[in-house]
């Protein structure tokens, strides 16, 4: 089976739903704050189409609309939904390992002052609490919206990943003062 890439099935995912034009994909992918969780920017948009295209996944047809150029309309292929389905127990069924440059910041925080380093994880977790809020926010509009639990999920999946991580920063913090040596360093 051939293996699509993340932002290939965020869009292989619309066009299961509906057929779409480019720009009209672009829109979806805006109303629905997908880019909240994906990494689809406008120009890979295109590039995901023609890749889906290439391989067989998806189709096209140019559409003539009336005092306006004609639009090529992409629709998903069977093979295109088989492909889907895969992605989804693949990405449904395993944790897979998520680089953070965050944890760069760890490994090597002892080249800094306690201080320094307690500064900058209190400056993270403000940064953790400017994303929770927005998040709550944005779905608790999605409620009133009455949008599907699975779109609920979208934003309620990282504030809990958001809670945990809190709690994670709150204890390092803690930790600093029992690991700090005389000069102000924390032990490596």
């Amino acid at each position: 089976m051939l293996r699509i890439s993340n932002c290939e099935a965020a869009i292989l995912g619309i066009l299961c739903q509906q057929s779409q034009y480019g720009y009209e994909l672009e829109k979806t992918i805006e109303e629905r704050d997908m880019r909240a969780w994906t990494t689809i920017g406008f120009s890979s948009i295109y590039y995901a189409l023609k890749k889906l295209e290439n391989n067989g996944l998806i189709e096209s047809s140019v559409e003539d609309v009336k005092g306006k150029p004609s639009r090529k309309i992409y629709s998903v292929t069977e093979s295109g939904y088989a492909a889907m389905k895969e992605k989804l127990k693949e990405v449904l069924s395993q944790n897979k390992k998520l680089i953070s440059p965050f944890d760069l910041g760890i490994a090597y925080h002892f080249l800094l002052e306690s201080k320094e380093v307690i500064e900058c994880l209190t400056h993270y977790l403000e940064s953790l609490n400017e994303r929770e809020t927005l998040l709550k926010h944005t779905m608790k509009e999605r409620e009133k919206q009455g949008v599907p639990y699975r779109v609920i999920a979208l934003f309620s999946h990282p504030l809990a990943l958001i809670e945990a991580e809190k709690r994670w920063v709150i204890q390092f913090i803690q930790d600093q003062e029992k690991w700090r040596n005389a000069d102000g360093k924390t032990r490596p």
